[in-house]
């Protein structure tokens, strides 16, 4: 099939009659007289002849007085004498200097094949290298076709009667060569070709009724039946290996194509064929019958390539540059027209770029659009050309389709182009009719400046258009259309629906752009921002967190500047509605800066009081010295943080003027809540040179009774602890110095009689050893003493650490060249969080120490069972 592509190219030749070469006296050389003068003597062929051939550089005849002439490139022939009667048949081999022929040496049908050897010479004559009969049996007949493998190893002949002959081996030679016959059949063979491929050999055969292949390289010889139909004599050839060695049949109706095992494609080609041939690339055919002009023969014959028109494409161009280089220019675009989709258009422009031409180009063109093969840039040149004729009725029927089908050009390139001309009315009406969004607006509002009319066009837009385009555009309108451009927004952010303008299907509900995304555009226009951000908050509780903080932002500053202390009033009133709202709760940092930077207090209180940032709102009081909102403060939210009562007491003590009430108060809940030692009370108030006795006489005589009261029950609980350290001991002597003897009878844990074996403690505690082993973490410890015994020894434990942690802390400050950082990493660390008021004389510590080693050492011993 690619063979079969590459043939529909057709190259027209020069018709020239050949005339004779003039002599060295002016005289035609004496081979084949004429008359008339010798410099118009056309070149005459011997007479009589009846079979020709060609190769290595000359045409070979035969002719019915049995001579054999050669014709070189020098016009001179040359001939011999090779048969007796006549010659009928001639094969020059293109590769070897070496010629076969069939001729008749006798008459009767008694044919002869003589190979000759052309660059040896027997007598002046080419040598004749052997001589067999064509005939190999007994049975006379004429020879049809002769055929020879370039290898000089294959021979074949073909007979009328059907049959074929092959000689194989070196056909120069006798005694190497061995005929047989391959084939035998009914109808007159009419052409043979061999083809080879790779190492395998094929005989093609062509009778006047069937085609067949044979392959010969081998021993059995298969036979391929390729087709029913046949051709004459001399109307078959062997293309060359650039066409794949198809072996071409050329009948009546159609010229066909051969693989040795199946047939190719077939063109139409009516007419009875004389002789087809094989040269240099190209099919010759000569016919008869011929019902056309020969002008128009190669397009008939493309046109019967239905598969593609290439062909036909090549016989139009040269027929165009035929016309162009007459300067028939007119005729010449006609022609190229008819190679759109074949041959490159660039070829053709180049031609008609000079403005004389323009109409011609414009004609090339148009067409080149009509059939849908137009690029961007031959759009650009032909709405040029318009522009430059100046046709508008052209210009509006090239653009003016009825639907997106009928287009035949890039439109983006023609909008373009058009809104560079100057015809912006053109190139919005295709924007609009193809859905150029982008450049519909470009031109409007960059070239035509009408902005209503572009934010109508917006409005009828989809939702994802419409949004992306406010976004583009948004800040221009806005600008010159604030209204009508904050309603646009306002809907495009809520329940877009496209205007009824539009051409498409209602938007499903609920589209809707994130109106955050558009505050930007209301950089220069506050009061349209301020309805905007309204109408969102109303309309859409859901908005997103940007749209309140741009509103609250924008109620905090027209509250700061506004001067009518009503209007300020109700800013300042919808501000902490605003706050109120509960949507801050994320942003809360974000809201408390505004707040500040406006220099709005009440909505700063607010948010510390809902970040429970106590500290802050306190400060903020101490600073207005508002004392009643102070210790309102502390009131309110002294439970959760209590140290705000004691910065209440140190802000009162620095106070110099007349504070007492409010450091009665303060006092009273610390004396209360047991906040702060008395002793730093005393020293807090001490700042303070009003304050006098009076202040805190209550105060102390409250907390001494107080401490008077734990002064007895600690007193009470120390003598409790000694008789029962006093027991202890006894219990632990006689541990130490008597038997003990284990009286139980029931198991401590399952309180089951008392068998063996079993497990008995110095506590008095005995068990089941079934059962001591299920309940028992230890083997040394009493599981019913266990949980008492563990809290005791968290206890010590916890006294050796707060003992070994004071020791260190003394260390370190005795030994340390800063002892601030000492106190400052400690504090750190939450050591000194809890203030413990050490009141026992030393006396008591040193027995509580004592107390506390003889728990330890009667746990000690307790923990041991027999």
């Amino acid at each position: 099939m690619a063979a079969y592509l590459q043939w529909r190219r057709f190259v027209f030749f020069d018709k020239e009659l050949v005339k004779e070469p003039l002599g060295n006296d002016g005289a035609a050389p004496a081979a084949a007289p004429a008359s008339g003068p010798a410099a118009s003597k056309f070149l005459c062929l011997p007479p009589g002849i009846t079979v020709c051939d060609s190769g290595r550089g000359s045409l070979v005849f035969g002719d019915m007085e049995g001579q054999i002439w050669f014709l070189p490139r020098s016009l001179q022939p040359t001939g011999f004498q090779a048969y007796k009667l006549r010659v009928t048949h001639l094969y020059q081999l293109k590769q070897h200097n070496i010629l076969a022929s069939v001729g008749e040496d006798e008459e009767g049908i008694n044919p002869l094949v003589k190979i000759w050897n052309l660059e040896k010479r027997d007598g002046g004559n080419p040598l004749c290298t052997r001589i067999f009969p064509a005939i190999p049996g007994t049975e006379p007949t004429v020879v049809s076709c002769l055929t020879v493998h370039e290898n000089l190893n294959f021979m074949a002949i073909g007979f009328t009667d059907g049959s074929v002959t092959l000689n194989k081996g070196d056909i120069t030679r006798d005694r190497h060569s061995k005929t047989q016959i391959l084939h035998k059949g009914n109808y007159p063979v009419t052409g043979l070709a061999f083809r080879q491929a790779g190492k395998i050999t094929h005989l093609f055969v062509v009778t006047t009724e069937n085609v067949q292949s044979y392959i010969v390289s081998g021993k059995d010889y298969p036979r391929v039946e390729l087709d029913t139909h046949g051709c004459g004599l001399r109307c078959s050839a062997l293309s060359d290996p650039s066409q794949d060695l198809q072996f071409i049949v050329a009948g009546d109706e159609c010229v066909y194509l051969y693989q040795p095992d199946e047939r190719g494609p077939c063109f139409a080609f009516e007419g009875h064929k004389l002789i087809a041939h094989w040269f240099r690339g190209y099919l010759v055919i000569v016919s008869r019958d011929r019902k056309v002009s020969p002008n128009e023969m190669a397009i008939n014959l493309a046109k019967s390539q239905h598969l593609d028109s290439d062909g036909l494409a090549q016989i139009f161009m040269q027929y165009g540059d035929h016309l162009y280089s007459k300067g028939n220019h007119d005729g010449a675009v006609q022609q190229y027209i008819r190679t759109i989709g074949k041959l490159e258009p660039s070829y053709v422009i180049r031609k008609f770029l000079d403005a004389q031409r323009i109409h011609n180009l414009t004609a090339y063109l148009q067409t080149l659009h009509r059939q849908s093969l137009a690029n961007a840039d031959h759009t650009t040149l032909l709405l040029n050309c318009y522009t430059k004729l100046k046709d508008s009725s052209k210009l509006e029927e090239f653009i003016k389709t009825k639907s997106e089908s009928e287009v035949h050009f890039d439109v983006e390139t023609a909008i373009k182009v058009l809104r560079q001309a100057g015809y912006y009315s053109h190139a919005l009406y295709l924007a609009e009719n193809h859905a150029h969004h982008e450049w519909y607006l470009k031109i409007q509002l960059e070239d035509i400046k009408n902005y209503q009319e572009a934010l109508r066009y917006i409005g009828k837009l989809p939702f994802e258009q419409a949004e992306s385009n406010m976004k583009r555009y948004g800040k221009i309108l806005m600008h010159h259309i604030p209204e009508q451009t904050t309603q646009l927004l306002k809907g495009l952010c809520t329940d877009y629906q496209p205007s009824l303008e539009g051409r498409g299907d209602r938007e499903a509900p609920g589209c809707r752009a994130n109106s955050e995304e558009f505050i930007p555009i209301f950089a220069n226009n506050p009061r349209e921002l301020k309805a905007f951000l309204e109408h969102m908050s109303e309309v859409q509780p859901d908005s997103p967190q940007g749209i309140y903080d741009t509103l609250l932002e924008l109620r905090l500053q027209n509250w700061a500047h506004e001067k009518d202390p009503q209007v300020k009033e109700k800013l300042h009133a919808e501000a902490i509605s605003l706050l109120k709202s509960g949507r801050f709760c994320d942003v809360f940092d974000k809201a408390l800066v505004l707040c500040q930077m406006h220099d709005f207090q009440d909505g700063v209180l607010y948010l510390y009081e809902q970040g429970k940032l106590f500290q802050q709102i306190m400060h903020y009081h101490m600073q207005h010295e508002q004392y009643r909102q102070v210790i309102a403060v502390c009131e309110r939210h002294g439970e959760q943080e209590p140290s705000l009562w004691e910065q209440a007491l140190s802000y009162f003590a620095r106070k110099e003027e007349d504070c007492k009430e409010y450091v009665a108060a303060v006092l009273k809940h610390i004396e209360s809540k047991n906040l702060m030692p008395p002793l730093l009370v005393v020293q807090t108030l001490a700042h303070n040179s009003t304050a006098t006795l009076s202040v805190i006489r209550d105060y102390l005589v409250q907390k001494l009774q107080k401490q008077s009261q734990q002064i007895s029950q600690d007193e009470l609980r120390v003598r409790r602890y000694r008789e029962e350290t006093t027991r202890i001991r006894q219990e632990i002597q006689e541990l130490k110095a008597s038997p003990k003897i284990f009286q139980k009878t029931k198991c401590s844990i399952c309180n089951s009689a008392l068998e063996l074996p079993s497990v008995h403690f110095l506590c008095g505690h005995s068990f089941h050893q079934h059962c001591f082993e299920s309940y028992s973490e230890s083997d040394a410890d009493c599981p019913t003493c266990l949980p008492e015994n563990r809290k005791v020894m968290d206890m010590i434990r916890a006294q050796e650490q707060k003992r070994d942690l004071h020791d260190q802390f003394q260390h370190q400050l005795k030994c340390s060249n800063d002892s601030f950082s000492v106190i400052a990493d400690y504090f750190g660390r939450g050591v000194f969080n809890k203030l413990t008021l050490l009141t026992d004389p030393p006396t008591a510590r040193l027995n509580a120490s004592l107390e506390a080693g003889l728990q330890r050492d009667l746990l000690m011993h307790s923990r041991r069972g027999t």
